[in-house]
């Protein structure tokens, strides 16, 4: 007698073209089929064509990797910026709501202050500066209001191997340049998109997938790679280590030169402060965070093959 297999689950992502889009098409491979769209096709502006496009795929899990990034053009864009990031992971969670399905969102440190020296938890009082900032913690709280199974990921200084980011910027600007200047009082954690994908990945599988959804974990967890430097000590490292890899720069990568945040002024202030405390990500879901180098070096390897 013939047994049918189980069907594999449909994972749907969206923004498929960024920095994390990109690398959840390789991390969730194994676990189902997977949809993933780019703005072409799923466009978070429009919530009407957003829903209906939901409705039809009918997914086990919803992957919301698409956003509206460009923090400084936010603050002039403030009514896109809030359609994308405030009111479309609403659309999703609602929708996700009525097919029980999962709901995985993507935030950002941005929405807090960045006052201190400390590691934000998930349960600190938030204060965002930007429109940017604004517009994804409406997008939280959306997710939160909707009701369905849902987690939040925030993650700060965000890099990939696919698309525009501070590694590339700075390994374009080390060959091109004599001198360089970077921010030293603004801190965080350097965090691969890999990273990002491959614990979005380990989450569906162990926790959604094949694990207990009564008593499924839903709310707001810190995704950060271990440690923290500024953007200073974050230059500095890729350019050493690609120094090391026989990259030809024009800049000592121990000459570059610290300047404070208020020496390049920008449309959007930054948080000085975007270190985040992974305890509650690492304890519920049992996972392991490297050191923030380890991820910049395999991306700068990936980057330089």
């Amino acid at each position: 007698m013939l047994h049918k297999q189980p069907l594999a689950p449909t994972i749907l992502v969206t923004g498929s073209n960024g920095q994390v889009g990109f690398e959840l098409r390789r991390s969730l491979a194994t676990l189902g089929h997977v949809i993933a769209l780019d703005r072409g096709v799923c466009d978070l502006g429009e919530p009407d064509a957003v829903r209906a496009l939901v409705r039809r795929i009918r997914p086990a899990v919803i992957v919301n990797a698409a956003a509206y990034t460009a923090v400084d053009k936010a603050e002039s864009e403030a009514e896109l910026a809030f359609a994308i990031n405030g009111v479309a992971p609403g659309v999703l969670a609602e929708e996700a709501r009525s097919l029980g399905s999962l709901l995985v969102h993507y935030s950002t440190d941005y929405v807090f202050s960045g006052t201190g020296d400390k590691p934000y938890e998930e349960t600190d009082d938030v204060g965002p500066l930007s429109v940017y900032g604004k517009s994804k913690l409406a997008g939280e709280l959306a997710v939160a209001g909707a009701g369905a199974p849902a987690i939040v990921l925030r993650t700060s200084w965000l890099a990939g191997a696919h698309g525009e980011n501070f590694v590339r910027t700075m390994l374009q600007r080390g060959r091109e340049r004599d001198t360089l200047r970077v921010v030293n009082d603004q801190f965080g954690a350097p965090t691969t998109a890999s990273l990002v994908a491959d614990v979005t990945a380990r989450i569906i599988d162990r926790a959604w997938l094949h694990g207990n959804r009564a008593a499924f974990p839903s709310g707001i967890y810190h995704l950060a790679a271990a440690g923290e430097t500024s953007w200073h000590g974050y230059g500095t490292e890729v350019l050493r280590y690609a120094a090391g890899k026989g990259v030809v720069l024009k800049v000592d990568p121990d000459g570059i030169e610290a300047i404070p945040a208020t020496a390049l002024p920008r449309a959007a202030p930054r948080p000085a402060n975007s270190r985040l405390n992974t305890r509650k990500l690492r304890e519920t879901f049992d996972i392991h965070l490297p050191e923030w180098r380890s991820g910049v070096h395999y991306l700068i390897d990936q980057i330089l093959s």
